[in-house]
């Protein structure tokens, strides 16, 4: 691999990861979309809420699980606000979400 990483990422060991800095929000609480927020945290903790969140449950977990293991990552806090959002809107707000949070914020 040479250890190059996309930006937001780090080598650790032979693997690029991704890394949370602080809280991030993506997406907004229009009707057919949902807001994400991502947080560092230990552990892995889902808040899904909305009408539909207890149909919806374990789908959106596997998709929040799936992303997160897509970007190595173990640990980290995600609330999603659902207003009827399909699965790759989801997906698209978490993993925008997730690049904001690993984003150094500069001063």
């Amino acid at each position: 691999m040479g250890g190059l990483c996309r930006p937001f990422y780090y080598m650790k060991g032979d693997e690029c990861k991704l890394q949370l800095f602080h809280t991030a929000h993506a997406g907004t609480l229009e009707s057919s979309d949902c807001l994400v927020t991502v947080a560092p945290g230990e552990g892995f903790a889902l808040d899904h809420r909305g009408a539909n969140s207890v149909i919806f449950a374990k789908r959106t977990e596997l998709l929040v699980r799936g992303m997160l293991e897509k970007h190595s990552l173990k640990e980290a806090r995600v609330t999603i606000q659902d207003q009827g959002a399909i699965e790759i809107t989801i997906m698209a707000r978490l993993e925008t979400a997730l690049l904001r949070a690993a984003k150094e914020e500069t001063r």
